[in-house]
């Protein structure tokens, strides 16, 4: 059932998206009691499987997150990722450039952040928001002193196809050389966002999660459906395809990542190393050996 749920979340090579087909409440037979067993079950695999990525030593996995606010980025990750060692791991939240980070070409500081072999990497926000928030706000991209773009009228279509080559010539590069990449695009409702943003201000413990720069964000709601919609028909691929995932209700979510990231690690049929024939001749002995030990 599961199965066939996710496969209308993928977004297939070449389609045009339009984000109204995609949910973002949840409908279907899934339901939260038994959703939490679910979870735990594929955490378990998960671990094991996260054990053999590391003894591998042949691929590293590129998970990256985008929403709007509120969507439930943070809390997807803890929960789905929690029961992976936390030393196989490495988490980065992608804010504002720094000085240091726009004056380089926009991917430098996400080509630092990738996972070498063996580890997982997850990106909170990612190289996307160059064509997200940068899209819905292009006087953003002045801040990168590219050659020829001394004013926001000349960032026009042709840049952003260029921007969106740049990002699936880099997916392509990274994948070529063992980095599987699964995309997660949380799909909120504007109803549910503001919902939450009423929970974040009601409750003083959710209060540091709110500020007044979102209300503004929100305000620009529909550019950024168009800026997603967009960068989803662009970059949806092969070998990096995007998951759309209803958000509404954050149970479903993270049983729907969670079961993504599971049958992506299976995909990759991923063995124990086998030792060198003549260390293996010397297991008996050495066993042997440490038996004797008094």
């Amino acid at each position: 059932m599961m199965e066939k749920e996710i496969a209308e979340y993928l977004v297939s090579p070449g389609k045009k998206v339009l984000l109204s087909d995609y949910p973002t409440q949840y409908k279907g037979p899934q339901v939260k009691g038994n959703a939490v067993l679910e979870l735990a079950e594929i955490k378990e695999q998960l671990d094991e499987l996260q054990e053999r990525l590391y003894a591998a030593d042949s691929h590293s996995v590129l998970i990256l997150f985008q929403a709007m606010d509120a969507a439930g980025k943070d809390s997807a990750i803890e929960h789905v990722m929690s029961g992976l060692n936390p030393q196989g791991c490495q988490v980065f939240t992608f804010k504002t450039p720094t000085s240091e980070e726009y004056d380089h070409d926009f991917l430098w500081r996400h080509y630092k952040a990738l996972p070498e072999k063996g580890r997982i990497g997850i990106h909170n926000r990612s190289h996307y928001e160059n064509v997200l928030v940068c899209k819905v706000h292009p006087e953003y991209v002045l801040n990168e002193k590219i050659p020829g773009y001394s004013n926001i009228k000349k960032i026009n279509k042709a840049f952003w196809n260029r921007r969106y080559e740049s990002i699936r010539n880099f997916e392509q590069h990274i994948s070529d050389n063992g980095t599987v990449i699964v995309k997660i695009f949380l799909h909120v409702s504007k109803e549910e966002q503001r919902q939450r943003f009423l929970d974040r201000i009601d409750d003083p413990a959710k209060n540091w999660k709110f500020s007044s720069a979102d209300i503004a964000e929100r305000a620009l709601w529909e550019d950024y459906m168009k800026a997603y919609e967009e960068a989803l028909t662009e970059t949806s691929t092969q070998g990096a395809p995007w998951y759309v995932i209803p958000a509404d209700k954050k149970w479903y979510a993270r049983l729907a990542i969670s079961k993504i990231v599971l049958d992506t690690f299976k995909k990759l049929d991923l063995k124990y190393p086998v030792l060198p024939i003549n260390e293996m001749h010397k297991l008996g002995e050495i066993k042997q050996q440490l038996l004797n030990e008094k």
